[in-house]
């Protein structure tokens, strides 16, 4: 669907990204892992096209291109009801009123915040915000979500209900790919696994594998818990 071929990301003199190929088929649920700094969001950001690359190609493969939506780690909520929150993708999908209401009224009660509304969506909680987040993603009917690390800094409840949500959405057939440093729910939700570190892929690998296999000593060190600091 979505490949980078030989990709580098710099910002200022800092490289993010070094020399990344990866290709993301249909049907993938991946997580990205790897310590802070590792290049988790930026990956996913090159994915998306949001940043510019220093070297290498994104390439689409599919024709017509698939539709990407990105979650982020602290979605951001214009200062309006939360409706209108989950509207703005399909505001600039130009679709008409009627027709992008219903479909954001529709994807709130799939979130479980049909009765918030009409509430402004900077006073939900954390939790509902990323509800609110992933809602707007699921209301533009994504081929691909990427998310950026969806459940950080939510209540275990919280952390939950996302997690069951994000499942749901992966079982309806969306390609996904999200950074985790929860290794739980890389195992709950993940098929395959790429480690990063210092910008580059060391391991694209299975679920399965990832948790038992060989890796390279950086990645056992992380599973360890022992990645040293740097």
């Amino acid at each position: 669907m979505i490949e980078l071929q030989s990709a580098s990301v710099h910002f200022g003199t800092v490289a993010a990204l070094k020399d990344v190929s990866f290709a993301l088929s249909r049907g993938d649920r991946v997580a990205l892992v790897g310590a802070n700094g590792s290049g988790k969001s930026t990956l996913l950001r090159a994915m998306h096209g949001l940043v510019p690359l220093a070297a290498g190609r994104r390439v689409v493969g599919e024709v017509p291109s698939p539709r990407v939506a990105m979650v982020f780690q602290h979605p951001f909520m214009l200062r309006t009801s939360t409706l209108s929150n989950v509207e703005l993708g399909l505001v600039l999908q130009r679709m008409p009123k009627a027709q992008r209401r219903e479909r954001a009224m529709r994807a709130l009660e799939r979130v479980g915040l049909a009765a918030e509304a009409g509430r402004i969506a900077r006073v939900l909680s954390a939790g509902q915000q990323q509800r609110a987040a992933l809602a707007r993603a699921w209301a533009v009917q994504p081929d691909v979500l990427l998310l950026d690390e969806p459940t950080a800094s939510l209540d275990p409840t919280a952390k939950r209900e996302v997690e069951n949500l994000i499942a749901e959405f992966s079982a309806q057939g969306i390609t996904m790919i999200m950074s985790s440093h929860n290794l739980g729910q890389v195992k709950r939700l993940a098929d395959r696994v790429l480690y990063l570190e210092h910008g580059r892929v060391l391991a694209d690998v299975s679920s399965e594998h990832f948790f038992s296999g060989p890796l390279p000593d950086e990645a056992t060190l992380f599973l360890k818990g022992e990645l040293p600091w740097v």
